[in-house]
């Protein structure tokens, strides 16, 4: 497919697409809301590509945010539709892959830019990374899951401070809170990404998909997360990659998994 916001390749199994609108800081609109989504599910249809990794261009940002020209003038249900089918298109859709997928944030990632790297399955960041929900600072509040994942991620109050305040942390700062599992130098951003990437790579993908599907559920009310669990375990009993993970270590080797 062509695409004119991102940028797709592919190496050794792992997937990366590139946010690839410097000149608007990579600033999430409409259309690239789209790509993104068509691009992650060719992806994730690819047998071949057992990790995928999301940035963006350049060394100034990951996504600074939305394209906020997109919307200025919209009515009160047009802005919940924004909100509604940018969820179901992207944040959401990422967050339910079974492919795992990797934030490397390069640079800004604030408004609709951390909500995306939040909705990834976890986060590596640059040491020059910037994070924030400025939302309210507009006059509005974050519409792509910011005010549902920052909280599960970092905690209620500190959720709350990031919220009421607009304001953005750093690197290190966003390390501590545990919104991001690693800091290490903007060049050295990508190969440490592909280096834990690869480690993921060496397990089953279909037991990695169930994972993410249990892990998930702990985070949905309504949902009982352990019968989630449950169930998934269970139908890893009656995968070829049980068979082949559980034949290899009685066997004394590596296992050969063959794909999703």
């Amino acid at each position: 497919m062509n695409f004119e916001n991102i940028l797709i390749t592919s190496e050794n199994g792992i997937g990366q697409i590139t946010i690839n609108r410097p000149s608007k800081l990579n600033a999430l609109n409409v259309a690239t809301i789209q790509e993104l989504h068509d691009g992650l599910e060719n992806l994730d249809a690819n047998p071949e590509i057992r990790v995928i990794i999301i940035t963006g261009e350049g060394e100034k940002a990951f996504v600074a945010g939305a394209d906020i020209s997109e919307f200025a003038n919209f009515s009160i249900e047009e802005g919940a539709h924004l909100a509604a089918k940018g969820q179901e298109l992207l944040f959401d859709f990422v967050e339910k892959l079974k492919t795992p997928v990797i934030a490397a944030v390069n640079g800004f990632a604030l408004g609709g830019g951390l909500e995306l790297a939040m909705a990834c399955h976890f986060r590596v960041a640059s040491d020059n990374a910037k994070m924030g929900l400025p939302e309210v600072s507009l006059g509005v509040i974050p519409g792509y899951g910011g005010t549902q994942r920052l909280p599960q991620l970092v905690g209620k109050g500190r959720a709350m401070e990031m919220i009421m305040t607009a304001g953005m942390i750093d690197a290190e700062t966003a390390k501590s809170y545990g919104l991001v599992n690693h800091v290490v130098p903007q060049n050295e951003l990508l190969e440490f990404t592909k280096g834990i990437a690869s480690k993921i790579m060496r397990n089953s993908p279909v037991a990695i998909g169930k994972a993410i599907k249990a892990i998930n559920a702990n985070f949905k009310d309504g949902v009982d997360g352990y019968e989630t669990e449950i169930r998934n375990f269970g139908k890893c009993f009656g995968t070829e990659d049980f068979k082949e993970g559980t034949t290899a270590f009685l066997e004394k080797r590596k296992p050969d998994f063959k794909g999703k």
